[in-house]
């Protein structure tokens, strides 16, 4: 037994009745006719559909709509009435796309078939028993292809586009390529083949069918006419024919430019004014060539071909305006030259290898200079000037002269300028200067030996602006007179050796000149006339300008004379000459056998021989030590004896008091003025100290005598002070001394009041005002406390 498989063919009707199809064996040669209307039938209803079967695979449209279709339908020979048969369905898409009728078989499309989402599904078809779900014939395969239709558009997947084409480009030129895509089935049919053209870009552009490549198609396009084109492309599918679907998309093209446009002054002719004073690198004026082309095509430089042979302008190109920027080279001159004429040339930068060279174009430009008031000019900028350092006072040392450029143009014109010396450069004021007619004059002596240059700046200024000044340098030269007597050239002090042979050289002396003659320096030395016959020493010239003192006899000795002087005059080749005395010094010296000088003193050649400089030293540093001792003992001695003077504002209590007895501690101490103790003729300023014997014989102390009522205070201490006065063996009259005496009760008795305010008694206080002043106003205290009581 075999399942077999049935293709459903469909004819064009207005409802779909399945009408059962032929046999496996005859449907094989009805596939080509109805392939051949396929075309027709679908342009004619679009959901009229057919089907066929070839080698196990069924092919069917793609399909859009809610209705279901019919495949196939499915036929055992089992299926003989027989109620216990099952038709079952599985694969891709089976229960979902595609269904079965498992009754009769029939399967259908469920749902919308895109080949482009899938172009074919496998299934698998079986018999089984219904009650048992047994399997009743082995399955099936068999594939259900999609076959496509036309229903995609072709689509510009890039676009928009954006391209670009140097302008005045030749037809034909290829400008960019656009590509479109049909997703619909390449291979079969026309629904995949494109053909393109153009929509809107004519007469500019073309477009070729086949390749879509967009081309020029009109000659001497020019970017500065028109610079950017839109076209529109469509490309089209099934051929091109009609009835196949469209798409489009825009291209916009973009003319580059190119150099085909000179530069072109805006002007032929250019006139400009300048001022003369106008600083150097300073701008004049401005030209500007303009270029219709964009960029780097329209950039020109800027230069000057005629009229400038003295070379005083100079043209840059300014890189943001593209101007060219007249400058000056060197400074003008109206006096000089009043107007300038140029030829100013502008030169594209680059250039097309077809033009046959640069750009180029001329204009001409007319320069007038503009008169300046400008400050006097000297005649040079630096004057050279000389003069002798004995040069009196108010000598003319030259002229300075400056003059007014205008002068030259307008004699009418008068301008007046005076001149200054600019005293920062003269600080000291050695020159003066006459502000009409320049003449520099001297104000104080010079000395060249001093300063041989002096450099000062003059300035000629106009008397009615200020602003306008000009400077000068003057370079002062002071010439050399013969001034200066030449002298030694340093304070030569020549050692001269005891056991030295006659005729030996002792010191080489030369001599310096502060003078500089222009001959050179030549120096005559000699000695003093009373020194010609001298026995000890000579002088020989050397040849150089120095001489050698020689020595004429070997019989020098420290102890006959240690030091010896010889004055030696020394006298220039100046006119008039000039010469100096000086006086070269001469010591004995001890040396060894050698000439090796090593004692030059006295002192030194009595010592003995074996004591050393050091011990000398010490020796010496011990006597100075003992004498420091000795000073210092006498200088203590003295000041151990000087009188000590109380000042009158010192108190003696301020010391440190000893008592061998206890007293009432400051009751004591505050009792008295301690200060009455100093000796009264002290006080005076006569000191009766008696530091020697005194001519008077020492008398006996006199023992105490007492009164009746005791001795006053006043006379024992007056007595004291008499007896200590007198007595060389007594303690000096500032020191602390104890006296024996307490002195006696008072005869007022005691002033206490502690127990006044409890006492009946009726006291009179009245004899304490006989008292004095003190007492007088202490009874009237108590007079009153006792009338207070009785009230």
């Amino acid at each position: 037994m075999s399942l077999l498989l049935v293709w459903i063919t469909c004819v064009p009707c207005v409802s779909m009745t399945p009408i059962i199809g032929q046999s496996k064996s005859t449907q094989t040669g009805g596939s080509a006719a109805a392939a051949s209307g396929l075309g027709e039938g679908q342009r004619l209803l679009s959901r009229a559909k057919r089907g066929w079967v070839w080698n196990q695979m069924f092919v069917l449209e793609e399909f859009s709509g809610p209705d279901p279709i019919l495949v196939g339908r499915l036929h055992t020979d089992l299926d003989v009435g027989n109620k216990n048969i099952k038709y079952v369905l599985a694969g891709e898409g089976a229960g979902t796309i595609f269904a079965i009728n498992e009754l009769t078989g029939d399967i259908h499309a469920m749902k919308r078939l895109d080949r482009e989402e899938k172009a074919e599904y496998t299934l698998t078809a079986q018999v089984i028993n219904a009650d048992t779900d047994e399997p009743l014939e082995p399955p099936s395969e068999f594939i259900i292809k999609v076959q496509d239709i036309n229903d995609n558009p072709p689509q510009f997947i890039e676009g928009p586009y954006r391209a670009s084409v140097p302008e005045m480009s030749a037809v034909g030129t290829p400008v960019t390529r656009v590509t479109a895509t049909d997703a619909d089935d390449p291979v079969y049919g026309n629904s995949a083949k494109l053909v393109y053209s153009i929509l809107e870009g004519q007469p500019y552009f073309s477009v070729d069918p086949n390749s879509a490549t967009i081309k020029i198609a009109l000659h001497g396009m020019d970017r500065e006419m028109r610079e950017e084109y839109l076209v529109v492309i469509q490309a089209k599918d099934m051929g091109g024919h009609m009835g196949g679907l469209s798409g489009t998309t825009t291209v916009t093209v973009t003319l580059t430019d190119i150099n085909d446009n000179p530069p072109k002054f805006s002007k032929s002719l250019y006139e400009f004014v300048i001022p003369e004073d106008l600083p150097i690198g300073k701008m004049g004026g401005k030209v500007k060539a303009n270029d219709r082309d964009i960029g780097e095509n329209a950039k020109s430089t800027y230069s000057i071909i005629e009229g400038d042979d003295q070379g005083v302008f100079e043209i840059i190109t300014d890189s943001q305006t593209q101007e060219g920027m007249l400058r000056l080279k060197k400074p003008l001159d109206y006096e000089s030259k009043r107007a300038y004429t140029l030829k100013v040339e502008a030169t594209n930068i680059r250039s097309e290898p077809s033009s046959g060279g640069p750009f180029k174009d001329t204009a001409t430009v007319k320069i007038v200079v503009e008169d300046s008031d400008e400050p006097p000019v000297f005649s040079k900028p630096m004057y050279l000037l000389e003069v002798n350092e004995n040069a009196p006072i108010n000598t003319v040392l030259g002229t300075v002269t400056a003059r007014d450029p205008g002068l030259y143009w307008e004699p009418c014109q008068v301008r007046e300028w005076i001149y200054f010396i600019d005293r920062h450069t003269d600080l000291e004021r050695q020159f003066n200067i006459n502000v009409d007619d320049g003449k520099i004059t001297l104000a104080k002596p010079l000395d060249r030996e001093t300063d041989m240059w002096h450099n000062i700046t003059v300035t000629a200024t106009e008397v009615r602006n200020h602003s306008q000044i000009s400077r000068a340098i003057v370079a002062i030269r002071v010439m050399d007179i013969n001034d200066n007597a030449p002298e030694f050239a340093s304070e030569y002090e020549a050692f001269l050796c005891e056991n030295g042979k006659p005729g030996q050289v002792i010191q080489t002396v030369s001599a310096v000149d502060k003078d500089d003659p222009i001959q050179g320096h030549y120096f005559d030395y000699r000695l003093v006339p009373e020194m010609l016959n001298n026995p000890n020493f000579t002088i020989k010239n050397n040849q150089d300008n120095s001489i050698s003192v020689l020595a004429k006899h070997d019989t020098f000795r420290r102890q006959k004379q240690e030091m010896y002087f010889l004055p030696i005059i020394v006298t220039d080749n100046g006119n008039p000459p000039m010469s100096s005395t000086n006086t070269l010094t001469i010591r004995v010296c001890g040396c060894s056998k050698d000439g090796i000088v090593q004692s030059c003193n006295v002192e030194a050649y009595v010592l003995p021989i074996g004591l050393s400089m050091g011990a000398l030293i010490a020796i010496l540093a011990c006597i100075i030590l003992l004498l420091v001792i000795v000073v210092l003992f006498v200088t203590l001695r003295r000041h151990k004896n000087e009188p000590l003077i109380i000042k009158d504002d010192e108190d003696v209590r301020e010391n440190i008091i000893r008592y061998d007895d206890e007293g009432g501690g400051e009751e004591d101490t505050e009792a008295f003025d301690i200060a009455t103790l100093q000796n009264p003729d002290g006080i005076n300023g006569y000191l009766p100290r008696k530091d020697i014997k005194p001519d008077l014989q020492f008398m006996p102390r006199a023992g105490q005598h007492s009164g009746p009522n005791g001795v006053d205070v006043d006379e024992f201490i007056n007595v004291r002070l008499h007896e200590a006065d007198n007595d060389p063996t007594a303690p000096p009259y500032d020191s602390i001394q104890i006296y024996g005496y307490e002195g006696r009760g008072s005869i007022a008795g005691s002033l206490s009041s502690l127990e006044t305010a409890s006492s009946d008694s009726d006291q009179n206080y009245d004899y304490l005002r006989e008292w004095g002043p003190r007492f007088r106003r202490l009874g009237e205290l108590y007079s009153v406390g006792e009338s207070d009581r009785e009230t």
